[in-house]
């Protein structure tokens, strides 16, 4: 029986074929038919045409087809929010991903007030922002440094329980470091534990202090990750770390970065060369920047201006001028910031007439506008080339008002080159400007003593007396072992520190021995020569160079940052060290560089 019941059954009718799963089935092919179409549109037509297909397939009822057009042409880089939101209007309940959509597509064009429109109109329809709704909110308002909406969304993302999300959590360190609220985005760091910090989260920590200048602590942030953790590099974090290094002078920490750039990225884009370029050339390492601009397969603009202000600030005016003309034969348009570096380069070099064509040759053919920055290079320009009296109409004809850097930059001019009656017009447009400058002060009384006005001398300093001004003491510092050294001038405990008072009794022998006669022009106290003399020999520099000596390895080169001027008397002295000593002395000073060898200066005496 069972045999023929088997038997019996293959003759009976099949089933008939269910017609709303192959409904549902075609519905599903047109859908990913739909999603094809979008995933190769190149633009808007194409986008336009994918559209109409989608129509044209009876599609336009499908969530899942409109959501994905809205996505295509919102967040592509060659799509339109408009169109975008005319899609977006027909969805008749759009849900918190086509919302997200729209929110972040707004950002993305630096419409943030339509993305908090958007993002009102989500809550009043009842839909629960997630994770992915504020991080691109954070983000707007980071982009237009706008705290007090940022800090009110930081309350809604409370409100929703996503405090803990580490996607929310790392927007807010960067809207907090963006607007300049560094304790608020420290404080959101702190309350994630290690695990949950993840390498943009600590990108976000170190480019909100890099934001601030804090530039010491992007360091100890950087090193406090790699102590941590095996991490693959990021560049965002690399760059900010290298701006730490170029800002604080710290080139052994810059070389340690690049080492790790070498070890941890298969290749280098343009941006990270051009970051490495610029710690190199503003650290003093000319050789080092040189051979990457050299070697670089890609350059940009960016790595043009790096180059031509690096050789600038390093008194290579003429070959920074060199790779200007490089430049703009490769096509590349000149900015503002890129002629800062040309009119610098002319104004160490004191070619005036070429320094002013190049001013005029900006307006004219360049059509950029000159900006108060331009006009403190000409000052500096003309000042050093003893041309005061054309800095002063200069100054006067401005388009704009002059500020404290430039009348301060044509004070010293005019005391280099003791032209005293045009000092004092300068010294009291300045002190109309600040008369609280301690710096103003101490250029005027300057000027007097070197003018030997002893009286004017006493006046001016009783002033600053009464005004509570403190002038700021000329320090040098010196990095050793990635240890940095503090020496301020005439400090008699330093001195004596760690051989350095008996190092500077050997250095004056051997100078005497070869004809230095220390030079006390620029000291402008009413004393004897013989406390001049003794004044000058503990200028910070002088110690910094001691400490150098004594504790780096033979031939190795001695690099120091100082925070004034260099004196005549120590620009002459470190020249006839470099020359005795056989050393590469490179040093840093307000302005620029000075590179040391063989008794030479590569300012050629001209600073």
């Amino acid at each position: 029986m069972a045999g023929t019941s088997v038997h019996h059954n293959l003759f009976l009718p099949q089933p008939q074929e269910d017609h709303h799963h192959k409904k549902v089935t075609d519905f599903a092919s047109r859908e990913q038919e739909c999603i094809s179409l979008l995933k190769r549109c190149k633009n808007m037509e194409d986008l336009k045409q994918s559209h109409c297909l989608i129509l044209k397939l009876d599609l336009d009822n499908s969530s899942f087809c409109k959501s994905n057009l809205v996505a295509t042409c919102a967040l592509s880089d060659w799509g339109s929010m408009d169109y975008a939101n005319s899609v977006f209007e027909q969805i008749e309940y759009p849900n918190s991903f086509e919302f997200n959509t729209m929110i972040r597509g707004h950002v993305k064009d630096m419409n943030v007030d339509k993305a908090i429109v958007l993002y009102d109109q989500m809550l009043e329809m009842g839909i629960k922002p997630d994770k992915f709704t504020y991080p691109s909110l954070l983000k707007g308002c980071a982009c237009l440094r706008g705290l007090k909406e940022g800090m009110q969304f930081h309350g809604h993302v409370y409100k929703n329980g996503l405090e803990d999300d580490v996607f929310v959590r790392n927007s807010l360190i960067n809207m907090y470091g963006k607007c300049g609220e560094i304790t608020q985005s420290c404080s959101v760091f702190k309350q994630m534990d290690d695990f949950d910090r993840s390498l943009a989260t600590w990108s976000a920590v170190i480019a909100a202090h890099a934001s601030k200048e804090m530039w010491s602590e992007c360091l100890s942030l950087f090193q406090e990750l790699t102590n941590q953790r095996c991490w693959k590099a990021e560049e965002s974090v690399l760059v900010s770390v290298l701006s730490s290094c170029t800002n604080l002078g710290a080139l052994d920490l810059g070389r340690s970065a690049h080492g790790f750039l070498i070890k941890n990225l298969s290749g280098l884009n343009v941006i990270v060369e051009t970051s490495l370029l610029d710690m190199y050339l503003k650290c003093g390492s000319l050789v080092k920047g040189l051979t990457i601009f050299e070697r670089m397969k890609v350059k940009n603009q960016w790595t043009y201006s790096a180059m031509i202000s690096g050789l600038a600030l390093n008194g290579y005016g003429n070959e920074a001028l060199r790779v200007f003309s490089e430049m703009v034969e490769k096509g590349f348009e000149p900015d503002e910031v890129v002629y800062v570096g040309v009119l610098t380069a002319c104004s160490h070099e004191g070619l005036v007439e070429k320094g002013l064509d190049f001013f005029n040759k900006m307006k004219v053919d360049h059509k950029i506008n000159p900006t108060i920055q331009h006009y403190g290079c000409l000052v500096d320009l003309m000042g050093k080339a003893g041309k005061v009296k054309e800095a002063f109409d200069l100054i006067n004809n401005m388009p704009m008002e002059a500020n404290e850097v430039l009348w301060y930059s044509l004070l010293n001019a005019c005391k280099i080159h003791q032209n005293f009656e045009l000092g004092d017009k300068v010294a009291k447009k300045l002190l109309n400007l600040n008369s609280l400058s301690p710096s103003t002060y101490v250029m005027l009384s300057n000027m007097y003593a070197k003018a030997q006005k002893w009286e004017h001398v006493a006046l001016t300093r009783k002033d600053m007396t009464q005004k509570g001004l403190i002038k700021t003491p000329g320090y040098s510092c010196i990095q050793v072992k990635r240890k940095a050294y503090k020496f301020v001038s005439n400090d008699i405990m330093l001195s004596h520190c760690e051989g350095v008072s008996d190092m500077i009794y050997q250095m004056e022998l051997q100078l005497k021995f070869e004809g230095y006669f220390p030079d006390t022009s620029d000291v402008f106290l009413d004393v004897d020569d013989k406390e001049k003399i003794e004044r000058l020999s503990r200028h910070s520099q002088k110690l910094a160079i001691a400490f150098g000596l004594i504790n780096t390895s033979e031939g190795s080169p001695i690099r120091i940052v100082r925070n004034l001027r260099m004196c005549k008397d120590c620009h002459t002295y470190t020249k006839m060290i470099s020359s005795i000593y056989e050393r590469s002395i490179v040093v840093r000073d307000r302005n620029r560089f000075h590179h040391f060898e063989d008794g030479e200066c590569s300012c050629k005496d001209y600073w």
